[in-house]
């Protein structure tokens, strides 16, 4: 998108003609094209169409709140996902944040939440695209008051006035994910001196960012959803007694630990717990083990053991039927011998494709069953059971 799309798309005319796209249907997307450019500019009909499909695209991450806000296509894939962007609002006014400088700002999915926690936000971005974009967002949503949507270059900015900083390096480049904290875009390190000058200070991280790079005096949050690890943030001044804490959304439960050593392992019992990613991305399973009273099916593997149920939002459990060595032959029979038509294939630290596996296999039959192909003890297994 181009400031110039923006503008034409935020004149009365431009309104009305994304009103006409609010169903939008990729499908019928030639028709319409042809429709509206009987009555409309091409160029605006092309950027209102273009601007339909961002929204299709973020209403996952956005939620209603999609069909009245503004994107580019870099906003939609880097920005925060609306519940995540909540939960950060929440634990900064709980830390009693009531202004933040939001450096690398993006479209303003940060800011909206914070400004939503009732905090004043300095948003800031070097794009003029994206800075028109967050601003429109700000308007769009009601919440210009509370945010002040600035084009400058961060570096530049002074944030003595904030509580808070929060800052969200650029983690993409020409060649995809980057993977290296100090190829962010700024470095870890200014992010760091950046977050360190406030009472509060947050950065943006991905996900698999090496234990090694994370200050020794800030807190690493890991965030997961359904299981599904969506973000990591490195903090400063929660003076949070212990150095790790993995989330899950949409509750808000919290575990935080990271000083236990790690559990011993043991042999397969009957349950088999599969701690949650942010738990493992955050190496708090031996939290988890210490309060299932289990242990490792192996030194490298994520997955814990015990003969105990013990319900528990940090891990799901199965009933363990059967631990085999691993072979194709046996498996195929027992699917076969029982019936087991709806096979559920979990992998750790195995090389197998669970639908390449499953092609081999060709489950048939009423029963259903879960097969989790792992290592226990430095062997190949495959252990067959049931969600517990």
């Amino acid at each position: 998108m181009r400031t110039e799309d923006l503008h034409a798309l935020l004149t009365p005319e431009g309104q009305d003609l994304l009103a006409e796209l609010r169903d939008y249907s990729p499908g019928d997307e030639l028709a319409l094209a042809t429709r509206l450019r009987r009555t409309h500019p091409a160029e605006l009909v092309s950027a209102a169409l273009a601007q339909a499909r961002l929204r299709s695209r973020a209403e996952p991450k956005f939620g209603a709140d999609a069909a009245r806000m503004w994107f580019t296509p870099n906003g939609v894939e880097q920005s925060t996902r609306r519940n995540v962007a909540e939960w950060r609002a929440q634990r900064m006014r709980a830390l009693g944040v009531t202004s933040v400088a939001d450096l690398c700002s993006g479209i303003g999915g940060d800011a909206i939440a914070l400004a939503r926690a009732g905090i004043r936000v300095l948003a800031v971005d070097l794009d003029p695209v994206t800075h028109a974009v967050a601003q429109a967002n700000a308007e769009a949503l009601g919440l210009a008051d509370l945010i002040e949507a600035r084009c400058a270059d961060v570096a530049e900015v002074d944030t003595t006035g904030c509580d808070a900083v929060f800052v969200d390096p650029a983690r993409r480049g020409g060649r995809g994910r980057i993977f290296d904290p100090e190829a962010y875009a700024p470095p870890l390190s200014w992010a760091v001196q950046a977050a360190r000058k406030a009472s509060v200070g947050a950065i943006k991280v991905a996900p698999g960012i090496p234990h090694e790079a994370v200050p020794e005096d800030a807190e690493a949050e890991w965030v997961s959803e359904a299981g599904d690890v969506k973000e990591a943030a490195i903090w400063f001044g929660t003076k949070a007694a212990e150095p790790h804490r993995a989330t899950l959304l949409p509750a808000g439960a919290s575990l935080t630990g990271g000083r236990l050593p790690d559990p011993e392992p043991g042999p397969v019992r009957r349950y088999l717990y599969e701690p949650d990613g942010a738990v493992i991305r955050a190496h708090l399973v031996a939290e988890v083990a210490a309060e299932l009273e289990a242990t490792l099916i192996d030194p490298t593997i994520a997955y814990l053991t015990t003969d105990q149920l013990t319900p528990t939002p940090w891990a799901t459990a199965y009933e363990i039927t059967d631990t085999l060595p691993f072979n194709l032959k046996k498996l195929k029979a027992l699917v076969r011998e029982r019936g087991i038509g709806t096979l559920v294939i979990k992998k750790r630290g195995s090389a197998i494709e669970p639908e390449e596996l499953r092609k081999k296999i060709k489950p048939e039959g009423v029963n259903s069953a879960v097969v989790v192909l792992t290592r226990a003890a430095g062997a190949p297994v495959m252990l067959v059971g049931r969600p517990a």
